[in-house]
């Protein structure tokens, strides 16, 4: 082979390796791309059951309940305009508390409710997840 027909067979040979490395890039992101969802936006499109999210708010007061085997918690998640009930098996982070902001990962189910697989608690009083901020600015319950 000529030398100018080896380097167009390399050429086409890389452009399918990167080709094919980009969509196995993308599938991979795919499966494990956790979406945002605030409350109101769960309710008006509500995502595939089982899919895995994020759901974010604000912890609603009065909504903390433990279930007696201290593992096990139940709470409603706010955004102002809507609620989601979420229960959640595990550590909860030491922030987690009423009026707080929150971001739980897991899966919404067929009820609408959510089942949660990790917390994740604002760290000061000031912080607040972006997501969580854009989502109760939107509903407009957030003052600055």
């Amino acid at each position: 082979m000529k030398p100018k027909h080896q380097r167009m067979v390399l050429a086409a040979l890389a452009m399918v390796a990167v080709v094919g490395a980009g969509g196995l890039a993308l599938s991979g992101l795919r499966d494990e791309a956790a979406f945002f969802y605030a409350p109101a936006d769960a309710k008006e499109a509500p995502p595939e059951t089982g899919r895995a999210v994020r759901l974010g708010g604000m912890v609603a007061a009065g909504s903390i309940q433990r279930a007696a085997d201290g593992v096990t918690i139940d709470f409603v998640v706010t955004d102002g305009k809507e609620s989601v009930p979420v229960t959640f098996t595990g550590v909860v982070p030491d922030l987690f508390k009423e009026d707080s902001g929150v971001v739980a990962e897991g899966h919404f189910n067929a009820d609408g409710s959510f089942t949660a697989t990790n917390l994740l608690a604002k760290h000061d009083e000031r912080y607040m997840p972006p997501e969580v901020a854009g989502a109760m600015h939107k509903s407009e319950t957030l003052d600055q």
